[in-house]
């Protein structure tokens, strides 16, 4: 999208002017930019003109989602359509003291909001994305969590890899036997937690009030576990987060040894995502749990 549209458009999707743009640091997919509006506000704004035209509604759908429960910051989503997102801007400032312990106690708070009992089931009721890649949040043949993660998580990434030869005949028979164990390797049943989805360190931010912020989700209701091993998976996260986490929801026994479960799918993602590189990440993680 060029920038004079992108002002345009945005200007109109806001009832303002748009009156500077400058790009700014936005990830790998799309292109960021922050906005100057005429009545002295400043906004993000990201665009991509080849992506799914689903991906930036969905994306604002389920940042709303998460600020629901009111945890931790999330930027407020301004406009979405199918070529642009506009967020409030999050003016970085230093971490506080506490951040660490701030983002284990917000991030455990989020995991334990309560849903409406009624509607309190895996997944969402509306697919999404990570990265670029699609991302199934309907139901699966059961409605339990081992059969969500490995019809809605990890079957379709295995598929995905093996259609571009991706994937070795020894490593789908060890996803195979992974399958067959999965009920006795996901731990003990837990309420749907709300997930980021995608919590690794490139989407934490420090606002301007030297508080974490969350950003650019894959969100659904899951295992609470999948952000924790997510957040362990490239590093950028400290002992004090998963500490204080811990002392505001404690895990349940054998939490360790389910990290390379819980990490599979992230692995998988990366493999389609950026290809074969990934991949001895993936066999290793087998090798833990098969």
């Amino acid at each position: 999208m060029r920038t004079a549209d992108l002002e345009k458009s945005v200007g109109d999707a806001l009832g303002v002017r748009v009156t500077g743009c400058r790009s700014v640091s936005g990830g790998d997919i799309n292109d960021a930019f922050e906005l100057t509006l005429d009545d002295g506000r400043k906004v993000f704004a990201k665009t991509n003109r080849s992506v799914d035209p689903r991906m930036f509604p969905a994306e604002a759908r389920g940042l709303s989602w998460l600020a629901e429960a009111r945890a931790l910051r999330i930027p407020a989503v301004l406009a979405a359509d199918a070529r642009f997102l506009v967020l409030e801007r999050i003016a970085p400032a230093r971490r506080k003291c506490d951040f660490d312990e701030r983002l284990g106690r917000g991030l455990a708070a989020l995991h334990r909001f309560e849903q409406d009992p009624s509607s309190r089931r895996l997944g969402l009721d509306h697919d999404n994305f990570i990265g670029g890649l699609s991302q199934m949040n309907g139901p699966a043949s059961a409605a339990t969590w081992p059969a969500f993660y490995r019809e809605r998580r990890l079957e379709p990434q295995l598929r995905s890899a093996i259609d571009h030869g991706l994937v070795s005949p020894s490593m789908r028979r060890d996803f195979e036997r992974l399958f067959a164990t999965l009920d006795e390797l996901v731990g003990p049943p837990e309420p749907p937690a709300r997930l980021h989805g995608d919590l690794w360190g490139g989407n934490l931010l420090v606002d301007e009030a030297g508080e974490p912020c969350l950003i650019d989700p894959a969100v659904y209701a899951g295992h609470r576990e999948v952000d924790l091993a997510m957040m362990r998976l490239f590093g950028g996260f400290g002992p004090s987060v998963f500490a204080a986490y811990d002392e505001a929801y404690p895990l349940t026994d054998g939490h360790e040894g389910r990290v390379p479960l819980y990490q599979l799918y992230f692995l998988m993602v990366h493999v389609n995502l950026f290809g074969g590189s990934y991949l001895p990440g993936v066999g290793r993680a087998l090798a833990m749990l098969v």
